[in-house]
């Protein structure tokens, strides 16, 4: 017998526009990280319960950590034990550091519980993700920006306003290379780097509460290049000089992945122009190069 059908919907992102190790209320250093908006990048996922199904079946079958995160939803919050068949679909990039899989996690989270009419708060949505796949990112708080606790599941600090529109060119100095998040070795940060977060953390709620473009672009490069040495990104200093001929504001990165971000303010005149003017040169100098008004 089927009941009710299901659906939620999830954002990618580009990366992030700040990852490293942050204090927690009590004093605890946690890692945490916060996301760079990509606002068309979207996972959906549709859910259809079945009382004679005791497993999920998901399609497609690669989307295994989706299927995974429907069972615990289905385990904690369905009286009835029972399974269902999952469907998934995406314009994520895949293994890129885009938030391919969070995205699947989370959509399929929302569709079961819209399946059960159940209504969560965000906080609980992701504990649920972590448990599904070990580490997430942040963009189901798409209101509101926060620094999350990426393997931790839990809000470090919301701030009060979300990330304003940043436009960026999307770049890739590798378009062969792939990154399993949870494959790679986590970043051991010494004691001179942890200290350096504190005014990086600062700065970037200065920018948050303001809208200061620039700002962010600051603790955006910051973080890039205080994050290099664990996955260098090839060829960053070019991607940055050319960015910085044309008006960057700063440079962002999936700290887990390939993607690289030069970003521009939108709120100038001519950023329009500096932008094609940027990505003309980033092709011609051999990176794959796309413009991305956020």
């Amino acid at each position: 017998m089927h009941g009710k059908q299901g659906s939620g919907e999830a954002a990618g992102h580009h990366g992030e526009l700040l990852q490293g190790i942050f204090e927690d209320d009590t004093g605890l250093l946690r890692r945490g990280l916060v996301s760079m908006p990509y606002r068309t990048l979207k996972s959906r996922a549709e859910f259809l319960p079945n009382e004679k199904m005791r497993e999920v079946d998901v399609f497609p079958r690669r989307c295994e950590k989706a299927k995974r995160a429907a069972e615990i939803t289905l385990e904690r919050y369905s009286a009835a034990r029972a399974g269902g068949v999952l469907g998934v679909t995406s314009n994520i990039p895949v293994a890129r550091g885009m938030g391919s899989s969070t995205a699947d996690v989370v959509a399929s989270i929302l569709a079961v519980l819209q399946s059960l009419d159940i209504n969560l708060p965000p906080s609980d949505v992701m504990q649920i993700a972590v448990s599904a796949e070990a580490a997430c990112d942040s963009t189901l708080f798409s209101q509101q920006a926060v620094l999350f606790a990426q393997r931790d599941g839990f809000v470090l600090e919301a701030f009060r306003r979300s990330i304003p529109p940043i436009d960026f060119i999307s770049v890739t100095a590798d378009t062969e290379q792939t990154v399993n998040t949870l494959d790679m070795e986590l970043p051991q940060y010494n004691l001179e780097e942890v200290e350096k977060f504190r005014p990086i953390r600062a700065l970037l709620r200065k920018g948050i509460d303001t809208s200061d473009i620039k700002l962010l672009g600051r603790v955006a490069t910051a973080s890039t290049w205080l994050n290099q040495r664990f996955l260098r990104k090839p060829r960053l200093r070019d991607i940055e000089e050319i960015g910085r001929q044309y008006g960057s504001v700063g440079l962002q990165i999936a700290h887990s992945g390939t993607v690289i971000g030069v970003m521009f303010d939108p709120a100038s005149e001519r950023t329009a122009e500096n932008m094609y003017l940027a990505t003309r040169e980033l092709v011609w100098s051999g990176f794959d190069a796309t413009v991305i008004a956020n």
